[in-house]
């Protein structure tokens, strides 16, 4: 396998597509991004410039190529302009924030992140998909079907606001606030695909929708943060460090910052590792071989009883699937930069202001890097594999570089903990037997939701 250097001595244009079209390719990426990007990489190659309206992009798809963007030149690149449509619900929190702002942030919350603090969240995850899975009995006995994903939100939303800032979100309130979150993103996706973007200021029937969702997710926040300052700032919680941490300059966060990273940390933390999770219960119902080894690792290392932290390494097929999982479907498909100074990757030129796109999508389909790359196969990454072979970017599913997820492990517990109680306790099949289509908006999500029926074991 040959990969491109990130950088040669000689640098072209980016090869790519024309249009004489005035709006260029603002319809195919708007309207069906996935496909598109598919048709770029096939015809033209790992690096594919197009243009958009009065902006020219470019398509980077090789793993050296993505390294360079992310990580080794990481400083010439700032997120794109498409994620000021975050800011109204996300304010300045370490998704949208830039430069020291987000620094400063990344700082301060990186410590609660830690594989050591993360260990002691294990037994809560455990109890609160111990209750999930004892509401899910009703379920069971009825056969009747219901949204995997809808159940997986409350699950995980109610698992963040445990873990992180000792918060009940469970039932009703779960429901509502993540309704809400879904609300807000498919909102701002919805901006992003648009040719004419009204004011919010307007009082249009979706800017008024847009201000009741907004105010129930700010509702939420804003009770979490004021009960945490009326029993006094600390705790040995995420909010209760936030509200006392301090950095070298003795400064901590201000209110708007507490709010805004809060909020990120809500509803980043929960929306993705919900959509890894319905994926993963999505194609073990496809793959019944699977499953069965999935299972019989399951019996051999627990015994039918809840997983503790030390036996996460001993789970190591179980990570291969959400792993295969991440791949097939990376929750976050795509991320854009822009260049701040000219830049030369792969032996092509990025001018400043340059907007680059990269898609894991792509990139863990990439029929160069993997064998039959549509194909559900977990044994891919088992460490005597041919993982080992393939370079560091050709598999990102939680980023790369300084702005890499800060949760990674946090999501990783909570996928060994929720697949292994789920699958030990219930069997899956779909609803519909029919392959789910894809809704690719800032999240990759299958459309429609995901209907499933479960029966006892």
């Amino acid at each position: 396998m040959t990969v491109s250097p990130p950088n040669t001595r000689r640098s072209a244009a980016f090869p790519g597509p024309r249009s004489w079209n005035p709006l260029g390719f603002f319809a195919p990426l708007a309207h069906e991004p996935l496909a598109f990007l598919e048709r770029l990489a096939a015809e033209h190659g790992d690096y594919v410039s197009f243009r958009m309206l009065h902006e020219r992009l470019y398509l980077v798809n090789d793993p050296a190529g993505i390294r360079h963007i992310l990580a080794d030149n990481g400083r010439n690149y700032e997120k794109s302009k498409s994620y000021e449509t975050l800011r109204p619900l996300l304010g300045e929190g370490l998704l949208t924030a830039e430069g020291a702002s987000w620094m400063r942030q990344r700082r301060l919350i990186q410590p609660e992140f830690t594989r050591a603090r993360l260990a002691t969240f294990a037994p809560r995850m455990v109890e609160i998909t111990r209750a999930m899975l004892a509401r899910w009995k009703p379920l069971a006995a009825s056969g009747a079907p219901f949204d995997m994903a809808v159940q997986m939100v409350r699950l995980t939303l109610a698992i963040v606001g445990d873990a992180l800032f000792q918060t009940d979100i469970s039932g009703a309130q779960a429901a509502g606030v993540g309704a809400a979150i879904r609300f807000l993103l498919a909102d701002a996706d919805a901006r992003l695909s648009s040719l004419v973007q009204l004011p919010r200021w307007l009082p249009t029937p979706q800017n008024r929708r847009v201000r009741r969702a907004k105010s129930r997710v700010d509702a939420l926040v804003g009770q979490m943060i004021e009960a945490r300052r009326r029993g006094g700032a600390g705790g040995d919680d995420l909010l209760g460090r936030m509200l006392a941490a301090q950095d070298e300059d003795a400064r901590g966060l201000s209110s708007r910052q507490l709010r805004d990273q809060v909020l990120t940390l809500v509803s980043a933390g929960h929306e993705t590792t919900a959509l890894v999770l319905c994926w993963c219960f999505y194609l073990l119902a496809q793959h019944p071989e699977v499953l069965a080894r999935l299972r019989a690792e399951l019996d051999r290392q627990l015994g039918g009883r809840a997983p503790e932290v030390s036996d996460f390494a001993a789970l190591t097929y179980t990570r291969q699937v959400f792993e295969e999982a991440m791949r097939l479907y990376p929750p976050v498909w795509i991320v854009e930069r822009r260049a701040l100074a000219d830049d030369h990757v792969g032996g092509y030129t990025i001018p400043a202001g340059g907007w680059v796109l990269i898609s894991s999508w792509l990139t863990h389909r990439h029929p160069r890097l993997w064998k039959e790359p549509g194909a559900f196969r977990p044994e891919r990454f088992a460490k005597s594999g041919s993982s080992a072979k393939r370079p560091r970017y050709a598999y990102y599913p939680f980023g790369g570089g300084p702005r890499s997820c800060v949760g990674k492990h946090f999501a990783l517990m909570e996928l060994w903990v929720v697949l292994s109680m789920v699958l030990q306790r219930f069997d899956l099949e779909l609803a519909e037997p029919a392959p789910k289509a894809l809704l690719p908006q800032i999240t990759l999500r299958p459309r429609g939701g995901l209907r499933m029926r479960i029966r006892a074991r």
